[in-house]
């Protein structure tokens, strides 16, 4: 049986970052991001608490209320990486459990079905792991699949994403821009 394709890019998201995870040399932690205020290790925490959330808004069908502030704050404890791997499977679990795509989640800002869930997951991993890359160095080219695929998650939205405050405006990409290059224009980051 073929793999659901929104599962195969989330799994692509997610093998990418964590790549680059295990890249992180022990003096990179506290560098700096392409995300303003951003650490190595603040990014990293990030995307791994947005795993963390992944497990019990799809799998137990609860809300970010239901949990108070128990996911907040930086929750990498003594070993990022085993933390961003544990996690990470348990949110790759949670999507591929049978039926977990066609449920609904309650997200911060209401409710959504779990394929969209899914899908701004994937286009914030992919994009996350270009800012890790290039905050540690490491290769910065995406695969083409995964930011075909972001392009569409966050086109019809990125205009509106500046107006949470944690994404800068979207930018002008040059002329004959890669899709890559547009992809981080539109969330505003120079590639």
């Amino acid at each position: 049986m073929a793999e659901n394709p929104l599962l195969a890019r989330y799994g692509e998201a997610l093998d990418l970052f964590t790549e680059r995870v295990h890249a992180i040399g022990p003096d990179q932690w506290d560098d700096p991001t392409p995300c303003t205020e951003w650490t190595v290790r603040d990014l990293v925490n990030h995307l791994t608490v947005e795993q963390m959330w992944v497990p019990p808004l799809v799998h137990e069908s609860s809300g970010a209320a239901d949990h108070g502030d128990a996911l907040e704050g930086d929750l990498l404890g003594d070993d990022p990486v085993a933390t961003w791997d544990a996690a990470a499977a348990a949110a790759r679990a949670a999507f591929r459990e049978p039926g977990a795509l066609e449920r609904t989640v309650t997200l911060s800002y209401g409710e959504s079905p779990a394929t969209e869930y899914c899908a701004q997951m994937t286009a914030d991993a992919a994009v996350h792991a270009w800012d890790l890359s290039r905050a540690i160095g490491a290769d910065e080219r995406l695969p083409k699949p995964l930011v075909d695929f972001s392009v569409r998650e966050v086109a019809p939205y990125a205009a509106d994403l500046e107006e949470s405050a944690l994404f800068a405006a979207p930018a002008e990409a040059p002329a004959g821009a890669d899709a890559q290059t547009k992809l981080l224009a539109l969330l505003g980051r120079a590639p």
